[in-house]
């Protein structure tokens, strides 16, 4: 929890500053509608939180800002819970994860401490390095796979699709619990990319007929509407079934994750609130929303 709430500070200090006051007027909701547009609620999840908050309010007969903040921490947390639900591993051998996300969202890393904490709980993991238009990427992937001593599918400039299909059919012989294909960085505004990444879906389909199971897409905190934007658009070409948040630590602009339960709820799987291994932890509404307004 402390983590969680380091990790958030730089969006939940400047909402929290609105309840330094001793009363409760409109001036109060007026700034918190600042505060919360400039931490990326967006219009409509802003809308909504203050309509409940005002609804909390009344009904709590709350006379001081620091009742407003629980009851607001109380509204973000109702808003955030369809986005909270953890990732199934099992149903499926292997169970097939495809991770995509724009260049510069941390993808790689993320499947490197996804990798880790699948590791942790017993999987026996398979990692397909598919990003092979960037050799570093490759590079990169190569170095978590050594560092969490699993096995790791590549070729050099080969077509992704083949290394995803060769992947799949390699995890199921080995008999592996997941196998976590790396998707080369895409922006949604490139359509012949966006092509590729549905080529790679129908291939590992091919590999195995119920996959892929999971198609995740990784962004950036940092990146606020703009990662909303991106959850539409990915979500549109590969139907996504989950969302890993990173580098929130870094960011303002934590209130995204509203912005994206009110218009696109897609689960949020993980988020990322540091560098370390550990960083990215499961996504719980309420502790969010208490580490946020903490």
């Amino acid at each position: 929890m402390e983590r969680l709430k380091s990790g958030l500070r730089k969006t939940g200090s400047s909402i929290a500053t609105v309840f330094t006051g001793t009363r409760i007027d409109d001036a109060l909701y007026e700034e918190l509608e600042d505060a919360l547009l400039m931490a990326d609620t967006g219009v409509k999840a802003t809308q909504w939180l203050l309509t409940d908050l005002k609804r909390r309010v009344k009904e709590a007969k709350a006379t001081e800002p620091a009742a407003v903040k629980a009851l607001l921490a109380d509204a973000l947390a109702a808003l955030l819970a369809p986005l909270e639900k953890p990732l199934v591993i099992g149903e499926h051998q292997p169970t097939v994860i495809m991770v995509a996300g724009v260049n510069g969202a941390g993808k790689t890393t993320s499947i490197g401490k996804l990798t880790k904490h699948l590791a942790d709980h017993g999987q026996q993991v398979l990692l397909a390095a598919a990003d092979t238009f960037r050799a570093a990427a490759r590079e990169q992937l190569g170095v978590w796979a050594t560092r969490n001593t699993v096995e790791i599918v590549s070729q050099e400039g080969g077509d992704p699709a083949a290394v995803s299909f060769d992947a799949v059919s390699a995890g199921k012989a080995r008999g592996k619990d997941v196998v976590l294909v790396d998707t080369a960085g895409r922006l949604p505004t490139q359509l012949h990319l966006m092509e590729e990444l549905k080529k790679i879906r129908r291939v590992v389909t091919k590999a195995d007929a119920t996959a892929p199971h999971e198609v995740l897409l990784v962004i950036d905190g940092n990146t606020g509407q703009n990662a909303l934007a991106q959850v539409r658009a990915f979500d549109d070409a590969l139907q996504l079934t989950g969302l890993i948040v990173t580098k929130l630590d870094g960011t303002a602009k934590g209130g995204v994750l509203a912005a994206i339960a009110q218009e696109r709820p897609v689960p949020v799987y993980f988020i990322g609130v540091g560098e370390k291994l550990e960083d990215l932890e499961t996504f719980n509404a309420r502790e969010f929303a208490q580490a946020l307004l903490g």
